[in-house]
């Protein structure tokens, strides 16, 4: 394991080919997802031809990577039935597929089986493995690289198997 942590948008500059994310929790509290949770709450909703309102560094550096041919795949494992933050992600994945992401959901029933890592990670070009460590509270508490052949195995092999699993953010009902 690396000491220092690049920027994420640093380490999908650098990526070649494939950068995949997996999600396995049913709720966050990241910065400004938090205000932006509480205002879908409260009944707003993103007015997705207004790009300037909710574009954003992450999104840009998305869609640079896309349009380099990268390919930029999410795979969020879901308890059902989910619960409100999941109803709010999945209304807010539009931003991810504009900005030129693949995203597919899994229901945690028909995940029983799967070798997971214990973290939500990015696994880049199929080789490092950006860890994100989360409080109980949905807290990002930080991140950690690692390159560890068999960490980067089981990385890889949890999400193919949740990809061929999941279904098509576009068929997926919340």
């Amino acid at each position: 394991m690396r000491q220092s942590v690049p920027a994420f948008v640093d380490m999908l500059a650098q990526c070649t080919y494939s950068a995949v994310h997996l999600e396995m929790r049913d709720a966050y509290a990241v910065g400004d997802e938090k205000e932006d949770f509480e205002a879908w709450r409260n009944g707003h909703r993103t007015d997705w031809q207004d790009r300037d309102a909710w574009w954003h560094p992450y999104y840009q550096a998305v869609a640079d990577a896309v349009e380099r041919g990268v390919a930029v795949r999410r795979a969020r494992v879901v308890s059902e039935p989910v619960s409100e933050y999941i109803r709010y992600e999945h209304y807010i994945t539009q931003a991810n597929l504009i900005a030129g992401e693949q995203v597919r959901w899994l229901p945690r029933k028909r995940a029983t089986d799967i070798a997971f890592p214990g973290n939500d990670f990015w696994l880049f070009d199929g080789q490092v493995v950006r860890v994100n460590h989360f409080g109980g509270d949905g807290s990002m508490l930080g991140c950690e690289i690692v390159e560890e052949a068999a960490v980067v195995k089981l990385c890889a092999a949890a999400f193919d198997t949740v990809w061929k699993r999941a279904i098509p953010h576009e068929a997926y009902q919340v």
